[in-house]
């Protein structure tokens, strides 16, 4: 068993500061809103314990929790933690700064991959567990974690275990209609509820600064049978009010401004590539 006090609090989040200080700028018209650092820290151990010796699977990681873990393994901070960390998102900027870190660093274990969630997964069952902090579905009832949930599970195929960070807040109704929703779906793909872990962290959110969220595990059942393919997901009900009211999903990537400066944000960092671009 390893507790917390067995760790160097000030080098992890010092370690923690370097990955915030490596990771781009939010945008929040696409629903990345960050998690405040000593949650990260946090969370981070939790992952690691989490995903022991595993293959894990990051859908999307605006927050940079898989590099988190990996650099915290790496440094000797953590004697624990997956044994490969693939991060899968559509921002370029991320996929380019966790390569970037990746490879000054020398962590052999971290690896990206440009991809967006509408489109088929590229590596079915290739994991043990997958990771998600996807957008919240405040305005779609869940319909957009979903998404992102799907994925998860047909990256652990037909047997594996997925962590899910979504918003929790007793007060208010539409997380818990979006919990609901979430449950529901896990348990009609042969997924269960091993567990949930309520209102673990904060966000640099403005208009709600206050709202947190939960980890939601789930694990498949055994003997569930294994997706044979994954597809393109085309259905405009899954794919209204992704990002929000009236944000329905027109980008296929963020691409990344190349710069010389990295490490600094700027306006002209990004650019969209839009579905239908040629």
């Amino acid at each position: 068993m390893h507790n917390r006090r067995d760790i160097d609090l000030r080098a992890a989040i010092n370690a923690v500061s370097d990955v915030v200080q490596n990771r781009p700028r939010p945008l929040r018209e696409l629903d990345q809103i960050y998690m405040k650092t000593g949650d990260m820290v946090l969370q981070s151990e939790l992952v690691a314990k989490w995903a022991d010796k595993k293959r894990l699977a990051f859908i999307g990681d605006g927050d940079a929790i898989s590099v988190c873990v990996s650099y915290l393994k790496h440094r000797g901070i953590f004697d624990y933690g997956p044994s490969e960390v693939a991060v899968f998102d559509f921002d370029e900027r991320i996929c380019g700064a966790i390569a970037r870190f990746a490879d000054k660093e020398r962590i052999e274990t971290l690896g990206s991959t440009l991809y967006n969630v509408l489109d088929a997964f590229p590596k079915l069952g290739d994991f043990d567990c997958f990771y998600t902090n996807p957008p919240w579905g405040a305005s779609n009832d869940g319909a957009s974690v979903n998404v992102f949930v799907q994925r998860g599970m047909e990256a652990v195929g037909c047997d594996g275990e997925g962590m899910i960070v979504i918003a929790d807040d007793h007060q208010i109704e539409w997380p818990q209609r979006v919990l609901a929703s979430v449950q529901s779906f896990a348990l009609s793909r042969d997924f269960f509820v091993q567990k949930m872990a309520s209102k673990l962290h904060l966000y640099h959110l403005d208009d709600n600064p206050d709202l947190r969220s939960c980890n939601l595990l789930i694990k498949s059942l055994p003997g569930a049978p294994c997706p044979e393919s994954s597809s393109a997901i085309t259905d405009s009900e899954r794919l209204e009010n992704f990002y929000g009211h009236k944000q329905d999903i027109r980008i296929k990537y963020v691409r990344e401004k190349k710069r010389v400066d990295y490490g600094k944000a700027h306006d002209d960092e990004y650019r969209y590539e839009y579905y239908g671009d040629q």
